[in-house]
Formats: structure tokens, C-alpha cells, sequence
């Protein structure tokens, strides 16, 4: 297993590869994710309300699996599972576009040449989302566990971000929740409200 930052997602056709601003690789918003989820393994007394300060020093791969495997020691063979499932899916889209009747063959070879020189580079793509989500998800399981209201964190496009996918994971608990900003100190945070006690009726 390994993590590291691929790139933007590439846009790829018969013409070439090109790369669309605004969809970033979540290996961006998991070395947050996982700062965050580390910040949030120790022993709680039912606290409700929880900050977190921002790091100078963002966390490494290794530290990122590291963390990841202490929460899902058995991830390797969850993530083997999930690739293996987006490498058919990497696979249908070659046959796809070997079964398009509006492209040559010139075009057909092009266009899967294309997917195969960025297959790699999506393959990683897919392994930092898989475990950004798992990231999240173990997240959520311990703010359901701990009872945890309200999420503080500096104000940034990152953990803003992170909030978000946060707040659209617990809704998928029936748990509703929202995002605000608040000024503390001279410095912007950003909030997540939890609407915990009524999930737990």
C-alpha cells in the first residue's frame, strides 16, 4: 500500500490528456483528514465539544497509514477489494471505447493509449479516495460513539472541505449538522454543529 499526491483528475480522449482545475486529488485533504482522526484517538470523558489546532508540519504518508491502520488494521485487503473493482471498471472503459462506432481506429488507438499511460496515475487516485472516505467514516463512527456536538478547526480550504464530507457522511446516519465560521482570538475557525442527541433518541 502506498499514498502519495497523484494530481488532478485528467480528462482523457482520442486528442490527448488534460487535467481539470477544482477536482484535486484527495491525497490533499487526507493528510487533514488523518490529522484530524488522530486528534480525536484518546481517552474521553463524554466531551462534547472539540478543538483542534493546526499543525505547522503536515503529516507524512507513512504517518498516514499508520494512523489509518490503527483504526482498520485489516485496510490492506479492504482497499485490494475496492481496487480490484475500479481496475474492471479501468478495463470496461477501454472496451468501451474499442466498441465506439463514431471514433476510427486511428482515434480507438489513440484514445487507449491515453488511458493506458494515465492508468497508474488514476489507479493512485482511486487509492487516496478510498482511503480519504475511510478516513471519514471512522471519523464519523467516533463522533456517533462519543457523543461529539461540535468540531472546532482553523479556517481553511482543506478542513472546510473536510467538514463538508463530515457533515454529508453523518447525514447519511440520519444525523443532521452544519458549518459555520466564527472569529476566536484574532483568527477564523470553522465549526461543525452536530445535532448528536437527537440521532441517539
Amino acid at each position: 500500500m502506498k499514498l502519495e499526491y497523484a494530481g488532478l483528475k485528467p480528462i482523457i480522449s482520442e486528442h490527448g490528456i488534460s487535467f481539470k482545475d477544482g477536482k484535486e486529488d484527495k491525497f490533499k485533504y487526507l493528510k487533514y483528514a488523518a490529522e484530524l482522526l488522530e486528534a480525536f484517538d484518546h481517552e474521553y470523558k463524554r466531551k462534547t465539544n472539540y478543538s483542534h489546532e493546526l499543525k505547522e508540519q503536515r503529516l507524512n504518508s507513512d504517518e498516514i497509514l499508520n494512523i489509518i491502520l490503527k483504526f482498520h488494521p485489516n485496510i490492506e485487503n479492504t482497499m485490494n477489494k475496492e481496487i480490484d473493482s475500479y481496475l474492471e471498471h479501468l478495463d470496461e472503459e477501454e472496451k468501451n471505447v474499442q466498441n465506439r462506432a463514431s471514433l476510427s481506429e486511428l482515434e480507438k488507438q489513440a484514445y487507449i493509449n491515453n488511458l493506458k499511460i494515465m492508468r497508474n496515475y488514476k489507479i493512485q487516485r482511486a487509492k487516496n479516495k478510498i482511503f480519504y472516505f475511510h478516513c471519514i467514516e471512522t471519523i464519523v463512527e467516533l463522533i456517533m460513539e462519543h457523543g461529539i456536538k461540535n468540531i472546532e478547526v482553523p479556517f481553511n480550504e482543506r478542513f472546510w472541505h473536510i467538514l463538508q464530507t463530515i457533515e454529508g457522511n453523518l447525514s447519511l446516519h440520519k444525523i443532521s449538522s452544519d458549518i459555520k465560521t466564527i472569529k476566536k482570538d484574532e483568527t477564523l475557525k470553522a465549526i461543525l454543529n452536530i445535532d448528536i442527541y437527537i440521532a441517539n433518541k
